[in-house]
């Protein structure tokens, strides 16, 4: 299983760079988001994005009608996002976010791998021993 972070998604859904290897992911994986990633996914397409709400619910139904989990983030993985975060944060060294750190959690609880493009998340998920499935960012880089 491939646990995706919120940049996936909406990076997917926008239509941005990394939203053809996403797909590719989707179609020949397992894939889930945690409950706390899918909340910053509608936020950002929302709020930041200004797509409209049932736009985004309706993009997400199908996402997950056809085959995207959505695990709920229960005390374990909530304490161990913490532990990751508090043991890894610095606003300069690493300023990693705590919806990063749910998504890496997730996929350690799971046994699963990371999809991410942020190269801290990234960092975090392998010092963790966490499969990484590294994806473009913005600019073409892979973290």
């Amino acid at each position: 299983m491939i646990v995706l972070d919120a940049y996936a998604v909406i990076g997917l859904l926008r239509g941005d760079e990394v939203a053809s290897e996403v797909r590719r992911l989707l179609e020949d994986e397992s894939c889930a988001i945690n409950s706390v990633n899918l909340a910053e996914v509608v936020d950002q397409l929302v709020r930041v994005f200004g797509r409209p709400e049932d736009d985004v619910l309706a993009d997400l139904a199908l996402l997950q009608l056809t085959g995207m989990r959505v695990i709920p983030v229960d005390a374990a993985v909530a304490t161990s996002a913490g532990l990751t975060r508090a043991a890894n944060y610095g606003s300069k060294r690493c300023p990693v976010s705590m919806a990063d750190c749910v998504a890496a959690a997730t996929a350690s609880a799971t046994d699963a791998a990371l999809a991410t493009a942020d190269p801290d998340l990234a960092n975090v998920a392998r010092a963790g021993g966490t499969p990484v499935v590294a994806l473009p960012d913005s600019d073409g880089r892979l973290p």
